[in-house]
């Protein structure tokens, strides 16, 4: 079971205790030299180096969070503002729509009121030259008329009625 009490362990000729005996010399020098300190100060490095590397790594991931939850933020106001946008932009679009019908409808209307002058206009100076033409006429055949009368001193009453009746026709 347990070799130190088997018999013959402790003889100079056994294996197994000039083992233990380096053992024990080995572990005795590396006392003294100091390094077991060495060996645990290295880990004890080697563990706040990975400790400060933990460290770093948690800093990083909470700044990327934080980053992440900025941009995410910010992701949310620019939808929100490009929706108000364009909101906005419908809204105009609306306004501009109303007020490009009105100014059609006061085009249109201001061109039939001009289109109805002219054509009154057109109308009154027809009629006035149509006037123009039969009192013309009017006054060459009462010249005709006259020179007719004068020219045979005869007299036709329908004829003279006729004529007084022209000047109240044609004003």
């Amino acid at each position: 079971m347990n070799m130190f009490f088997e018999e013959g362990f402790f003889r100079l000729d056994s294996a197994e205790l000039w083992v233990l005996v380096g053992l024990v010399l080995f572990l005795a020098i590396c006392l003294f030299t100091g390094a077991f300190k060495m060996v645990g100060g290295a880990l004890d490095a080697k563990a706040a180096k990975i400790q400060s590397e933990l460290d770093e790594a948690a800093r990083l991931r909470a700044e990327a969070e934080a980053l992440l939850a900025q941009i995410r933020a910010e992701k949310a106001e620019a939808e929100a503002q490009a929706a108000e946008m364009l909101k906005s932009a419908e809204a105009d679009a609306r306004v501009m729509e109303a007020e490009a019908k009105a100014k059609l409808e006061e085009t249109l209307k201001r061109r039939q009121e001009l289109a109805e002058r002219r054509i009154a206009q057109a109308e009154a100076q027809a009629s006035a030259e149509v006037k123009a033409a039969a009192a013309d006429l009017a006054a060459r055949a009462a010249e005709q008329i006259l020179t007719a009368r004068v020219a045979g001193q005869t007299s036709d009453p329908l004829l003279d009625a006729a004529i007084a009746q022209i000047g109240t026709r044609l004003n």
